[in-house]
């Protein structure tokens, strides 16, 4: 069972989650292909309805930052509401087969207009999500690499973490590669911040190539962390 796990649909309203479903049709995506790119023309939203999803946004130099890895009940794509001539402003790839729920822009905003209620509650929830990524740029501006890669491991153990008797288990199977697109940095990088944090015993790595991590304080320490609640520190 995952540790402190929340998706999206845990934040809304039984009416907003309700209606969001039967408004949508049902697709199914194969593996390594993109629900969207970014500048494509924004005509759907997504909810996740099984598989996993990573949300990334291309720098400028051309390198893929990943934003975020989305799971069962997680929406993508939200961005686009009430903008005229929406395109899309990230990327969303398929890490697995998945089947989503497509839900027409166009009809989630006529019937907003006709439910005041509806419309606050979305708007209350992207409020929510804003946060979030206002809270993990900050970390990846004033902490430096080091401390994107610790804010990155902390958001993981809140999303993906399973607790085990000497530490929590990322219970999500990541390369350095992976991380470093989390962390805007190379992979080398990431390698040697991960063998020093082995050293100091603060995590291991499984056999199953997933990661443990023993001891949470050191990171925290490390960027300041100011215990946001887990709706915000999180990597949805």
């Amino acid at each position: 069972m995952n540790l402190n796990t929340k998706n999206d649909l845990h934040l809304l309203s039984n009416n907003l989650r309700d209606f969001l479903i039967s408004v949508s049709t049902s697709k199914k995506i194969a593996k390594g292909s993109y629900l969207f790119q970014e500048g494509m023309d924004a005509h759907e939203l997504y909810l996740i309805k099984s598989g996993l999803v990573q949300v990334t946004k291309l720098t400028i130099d051309g390198d893929e930052l990943s934003m975020q890895i989305c799971s069962t009940n997680d929406i993508v794509g939200e961005l686009t509401l009430y903008v005229d001539d929406a395109k899309y402003m990230l990327n969303a790839s398929a890490l697995e087969e998945i089947e989503v729920y497509a839900i027409n822009k166009e009809i989630l905003e006529k019937e907003f207009s006709k439910n005041p209620p509806l419309a606050f509650e979305y708007m209350r929830w992207m409020g929510l999500h804003l946060q979030r990524i206002q809270s993990k740029i900050r970390d990846l501006v004033l902490n430096g690499k080091k401390g994107a890669l610790y804010s990155t491991l902390i958001r993981l153990s809140n999303s993906y973490g399973v607790q085990k008797k000497d530490g929590i288990l990322i219970d999500l199977h990541l390369t350095n590669q992976d991380l470093a697109k989390f962390c805007a940095t190379t992979r080398e990088s990431v390698n040697r911040m991960l063998s020093d944090l082995r050293k100091r015993k603060i995590i291991t790595m499984e056999a199953s190539g997933k990661m443990l991590i023993h001891d949470l304080e050191p990171l925290r320490l490390e960027i300041g962390c100011e215990n946001c609640p887990i709706e915000i520190c999180n990597i949805f």
